[in-house]
């Protein structure tokens, strides 16, 4: 039995996302995220902690956020956490833990004449529906 391993965080893209397609033909797009929490210290001043997250989306997914990610951009994203290990040149071990998405929610965003821009609801249901069809695939990256 699997154990649990799941995260949600919301926040704002730091920069573009960055796409890649691996030479077995996925493809799989990479952003950064900030997520923000206000918290009031012992003096009872509010101060602000930004926590930076590494976030990768596979197939569908990472096509549809490549179209539609921007810098600034408001996410939500549900997803598993990842851990990734390797030697560096130095034969030091290093590791890093990210995100790996399993659903990605595009905040609304402002377009130049101040209207909201979403995704329309039939193509959101579509690509829902074909990445429940690729949920058995996307375990195996």
């Amino acid at each position: 039995m699997n154990q649990l391993n799941s995260i949600l965080v919301e926040g704002n893209l730091v920069k573009d996302p960055s796409t890649k397609t691996l030479s077995s033909g996925n493809q799989v797009c990479a952003f950064t995220l900030a997520s923000n929490r206000n918290y009031k210290n012992s003096n009872q001043v509010y101060e602000e902690e930004v926590s930076y997250f590494d976030v990768e989306a596979w197939s569908r997914l990472g096509i549809a956020c490549a179209q539609h990610l921007k810098k600034g951009r408001g996410v939500r994203v549900v997803g598993r956490l990842k851990q990734d290990r390797w030697l560096d040149l130095d034969g030091k071990h290093k590791t890093k833990v990210k995100i790996v998405a399993e659903h990605v929610e595009f905040k609304p965003q402002k377009k130049e004449d101040g209207k909201a821009h979403t995704i329309p609801e039939a193509q959101e249901t579509d690509l829902v529906q074909s990445l429940e069809e690729d949920e058995e695939s996307a375990a195996v990256f």
